[in-house]
């Protein structure tokens, strides 16, 4: 056996499945959870909020900020194309009857939304051909068209909108201040 001597732990009951040494068994402390599933329902909720609101309060350019911003260019650019429409369908105004002036030398931008290849370089040549000063030439990336509108910025414009309709032979002309371009010529689906 061993050489050690006898004491109290070497006495075990002849019943009792223990043997040896005893200690209380704990369970290994985890951290709490609610602390992490409070703040990550806290970051959704802001989250969530920040997503819905934000862009909707978000501040737009003043009048004079957006004459400023405007750039005229004569190449091809679809990345200054507008990204919305106020209109999915364009519905026709009045008549072109109007003795609203025409300013030949306002910005007219010019977007293919008719899935023609060319078909934007083709309108803005005839367009500037005829005396217009050309903003913007390329492929419409606003909401789908039914058909060929002319989207004009305030009755000032509206001169400017009804000649171009009659050039281009597109009777849908929209007043909307959505676009820092005077006037938005966009080819529709069967423009030809």
């Amino acid at each position: 056996m061993t050489k050690f001597p006898r004491d109290e732990f070497d006495r075990v009951p002849q019943n009792s499945s223990r043997q040896g040494v005893h200690r209380v068994i704990t369970p290994a402390s985890r951290p709490a959870l609610w602390p992490v599933l409070v703040l990550g329902a806290l970051a959704l909720v802001v989250g969530l909020t920040a997503f819905m609101f934000l862009p909707k309060s978000a501040p737009t350019a003043s009048p004079s900020q957006e004459a400023a911003s405007q750039q005229p260019t004569a190449s091809p650019s679809a990345s200054s194309a507008p990204s919305a429409s106020p209109s999915a369908t364009p519905t026709p105004s009045e008549t072109p009857t109007s003795t609203d002036p025409v300013d030949k030398t306002t910005p007219v931008a010019v977007y293919n939304g008719a899935g023609v290849s060319g078909l934007a370089s083709r309108v803005s040549t005839t367009v500037q051909n005829d005396g217009w000063a050309l903003s913007d030439v390329g492929n419409w990336q606003g909401a789908p068209q039914q058909a060929s509108a002319i989207f004009y910025n305030g009755p000032e414009q509206k001169g400017n909108a009804e000649a171009l309709g009659k050039l281009l032979g597109i009777t849908a002309l929209l007043d909307t201040a959505e676009y820092q371009v005077p006037v938005v010529v966009v080819l529709g689906p069967g423009y030809n």
